[in-house]
């Protein structure tokens, strides 16, 4: 089992042994090696612990726009174990620390990239069949659709983190939600969506199908 549910909190089970990405706790279970996954480190995993369903698959080929230093990917890469992840970012300094990262993890590629122009890594981004996105913009919708448009098959799975603030922080943040979901209706389908108070404020968490 790669995901764990342990008490409350959940765990993926460590790809690389002993290795801690982010100071996160390691325990075994059944004679194997977990590191814990905080939520408040991470959208994805604030998602999952409130209840999203995600069915991952071992051999996904993923897209992650905003990527940063890797926190949520080391714990994506725990969990499609023959996949890969194709991680962007477009700050030096963070993506540093993802290369590191990939050093020690093999299903790690790192790129730097601006999101606004996925043509720019069209050379090394294959078809895939699932895209994280987590960017603070306020055209995430029109960076995620683009990105959608190029690399992910039809039937595909997307995990978007809407940030209503970076957005437009004038307006209420349910209303950021409505729009953003009327944005990309034509092309996706909702399968499952969660606010993610108390980790995140003001962020919605959608996981989408492409039709």
């Amino acid at each position: 089992m790669t995901i764990l549910k342990i008490g409350r909190e959940i765990a993926t089970e460590n790809l690389v042994k002993g290795q801690r990405v982010y100071k996160e706790r390691l325990t075994k279970r059944r004679g194997k090696e977990y590191r814990m996954w905080n939520p408040k480190r991470s959208k994805v995993g604030a998602a999952l612990q409130k209840g999203m369903k995600i069915p991952f698959s071992e051999t996904w080929l993923t897209l992650y726009l905003g990527v940063a230093s890797g926190t949520t990917a080391s714990h994506i890469s725990d969990i499609i174990k023959r996949g890969m992840i194709y991680g962007v970012d477009p700050a030096p300094r963070v993506l540093r620390e993802f290369l590191i990262l990939s050093e020690t993890r093999e299903n790690l590629i790192p790129i730097f990239g601006n999101a606004n122009y996925p043509e720019s890594y069209r050379h090394i981004v294959p078809e895939v069949d699932f895209i994280i996105q987590d960017v603070a913009q306020p055209n995430q919708s029109q960076i995620f659709l683009k990105n959608a448009k190029l690399y992910l098959k039809k039937g595909g799975l997307a995990f978007v983190a809407v940030k209503s603030r970076s957005i437009d922080v004038t307006l209420n943040p349910n209303k950021v939600f409505s729009q953003f979901k009327r944005e990309i209706e034509t092309e996706f389908e909702i399968i499952s969506e969660r606010k993610l108070e108390p980790y995140e404020k003001d962020h919605l968490a959608l996981l989408l199908r492409k039709k």
